[in-house]
């Protein structure tokens, strides 16, 4: 009996890449015995959970899923009511139950996408409607203001801004609405106010 190491490289759906080791058994006998599941089986088992989970709770959904070449998992979840801690002990007990850590060891972190992490999907911009926003645009534009509508295609703020009255000395606020494609949008983040 012996141990043969082989190397897997995957992506993750932010396109960086994963390195992870899947370990061999190789019997007397000449068969093969996987010592642990690779993170490409383990990501579609995770994956297969958590889209049952989402028919259960059609209000949650999946900012990201990340698996360290160690076995880390970490799950990020958002809902469109937000996602309560009873959600991910849910979530996180569903996961641990069905990967079953005697044939699998690992870590798991089941967790709500805080307001300091930035928006991904186009229903974290809906579910935000009237919160302020600081938008960072591929064009290095920063746009902060009230988000006033989302669509599938983007968002569109409200925002003051002083300005020269029309006519005589001074200035006058004025409110302004700008319209931001999702594809253009480099970061987008709450402003927390106290």
């Amino acid at each position: 009996m012996f141990l043969k190491f082989s190397a897997l490289i995957l992506t993750d759906l932010k396109n960086s890449c994963i390195f992870a080791t899947n370990l061999i058994l190789t019997l007397s006998e000449g068969t093969k015995s996987p010592l642990f599941l690779s993170v490409k089986m383990m990501r579609e088992r995770i994956e297969a959970i958590l889209e049952k989970e989402f028919e259960a709770d059609p209000s949650l959904f999946l900012i990201d899923l990340t698996i360290s070449a160690d076995n880390c998992i970490r799950v990020i979840l958002d809902g469109d009511r937000g996602v309560t801690a009873n959600d991910c002990i849910r979530i996180s007990r569903r996961i641990e139950h069905d990967l079953n850590q005697d044939d699998l060891d690992f870590a798991l972190e089941v967790m709500s996408a805080g307001l300091s992490e930035p928006l991904v999907f186009s229903r974290q911009y809906k579910k935000n409607i009237g919160r302020n926003l600081e938008i960072k645009t591929k064009d290095g534009a920063v746009h902060k203001g009230k988000v006033l509508a989302a669509t599938d295609t983007g968002c569109t703020l409200t925002y003051k801004v002083r300005e020269p009255k029309p006519v005589g000395k001074g200035k006058h606020t004025v409110v302004k609405e700008v319209e931001i494609p999702y594809e253009d949008i480099m970061e987008a983040k709450v402003m927390i106010t106290f």
